[in-house]
């Protein structure tokens, strides 16, 4: 119909209007050959009665004209997204012109269409042709919500005008690729990763299984991590502070068998990593707590507002829903005894013997504890309350004897 131009040239069309008009076949039979409907069948015999000679359905597509100043904006916006593109320490490779438009509609409230944009982009060449996409080694399909949470952490510049990279922590329901957890951080720490644990266990619940790499924050690897540990210990003989936390919960930790088997954590992160950027530039981001409220707006609008490409669904809506119908293998958290705070599960853990004093050592810190007999072997869980300091909780089996403040620079070579 509205392609008729590509079916026919302008002399088939122009001869079976004619025998039309001749009566030697009639007006449905036209129709059916140009597939077109009564309403186009008449509109072409009045075109070709006023000037038969010129007759022509051919035509070349106009482009529109936009206004000058959204012109100017589009091509302010592509070089920029140029600039970052080129930047090695920067995680962006590709163009992202549904961001352009919203910007261009958010901050400038000029409307422009989204192949406008792109049009103007291939002409001068603001344009990437997209990588082809490599398949997963493993495929982690789940049905219930809760059933597998993924979590990871990326190290990127961000925000370049902050001239430091930051970590990205984040933690995602593998059904509903909710996100529940995104925080950026200065340094990777296991405390990061146990606060992501905290964050989840308390607002969610106990999910089945976590789904990591073999990251030294999660896993003991024999080779690799054995300069701090005795050489006859074998890969995950050792358990990192980390997966103390998740076994103390009930919670089964598997390992990614590739990086390529991290690909549904990965396009999140992508997701994530693209809009983070992309607005810590133009908005001249500095500081860490800057980029996370960056973060959470976009962390809010990928739970919320963005359909997931894989699902269909709105992750907020598509986890509401397992949660309604009650296919969720979440589990209430609750403490187990003899601990009665979660400052004793989401923590970090030492074990120490009491000397002849009824004194511990924490490297170059002498604590003397109350309650402390001489050769009592002392479970110590250290929750960091601040930048400045630690809470010191002193277990001894199944009954705490002390809880202690004390300074993280006297925790300073303190090895966990």
């Amino acid at each position: 119909m509205s392609q008729l131009h590509k079916r026919f040239a302008d002399a088939q069309i122009k001869e079976i209007l004619q025998r039309y008009l001749r009566h030697e076949i009639e007006s449905s039979h036209v129709q059916e050959i140009l597939r077109i409907g009564k309403t186009r069948l008449f509109a072409l015999i009045k075109l070709y009665k006023e000037n038969p000679d010129s007759f022509s359905v051919q035509y070349e597509r106009q482009g529109r004209s936009i206004d000058p100043a959204i012109e100017k904006n589009i091509f302010k916006e592509l070089t920029l997204e140029k600039k970052l593109i080129q930047n090695k320490d920067v995680p962006l490779n590709s163009y992202n012109y549904s961001y352009i438009r919203k910007r261009l509609e958010t901050e400038h409230s000029q409307n422009v269409s989204l192949p406008a944009i792109i049009r103007r982009a291939k002409e001068k060449g603001f344009y990437l042709a997209k990588p082809k996409r490599t398949a997963h080694d493993r495929e982690v399909l789940t049905q219930y919500a809760g059933e597998l949470l993924q979590h990871d952490s990326s190290f990127h510049l961000f925000a370049p005008a902050a001239d430091q990279k930051w970590y990205l922590i984040t933690s995602l329901d593998d059904y509903s690729r909710m996100l529940f957890f995104a925080k950026l951080f200065n340094h990777e720490t296991t405390w990061g990763h146990i606060q992501a644990l905290q964050t989840v266990f308390l607002t969610q619940g106990l999910p089945l299984k976590y789904y990591v790499d073999s990251h030294s924050i999660f896993r003991f690897v024999r080779g690799r991590d054995e300069i701090h540990y005795q050489h006859h210990l074998q890969t995950d003989e050792t358990n990192p502070q980390w997966k103390q936390v998740l076994e103390d919960c009930g919670v089964e930790v598997i390992y990614a068998l590739s990086a390529q088997a991290k690909g549904k954590i990965e396009r999140p992160y992508r997701w994530l990593q693209d809009h983070l950027v992309r607005t810590c530039v133009r908005d001249n981001v500095t500081q860490v707590r800057e980029g996370q409220t960056v973060l959470n707006h976009e962390v809010h609008n990928y739970n919320h507002r963005w359909v997931h490409s894989t699902t269909r669904e709105i992750p907020a809506i598509r986890f509401e829903k397992a949660m309604r119908v009650k296919q969720s293998l979440f589990r209430p958290f609750h403490i187990k005894p003899p601990y009665n705070n979660v400052k004793d599960i989401f923590c970090l853990r030492l074990e120490r013997t009491a000397d002849a004093y009824r004194k511990i050592s924490l490297h170059t810190l002498q604590l003397k504890l109350n309650g402390v007999n001489p050769g009592d072997v002392l479970n110590l869980r250290l929750y960091p309350l601040n930048a400045a300091t630690t809470e010191l909780r002193c277990w001894r089996r199944h009954t705490l004897l002390d809880v202690r403040i004390v300074k993280n620079t006297d925790l300073k070579g303190v090895h966990f």
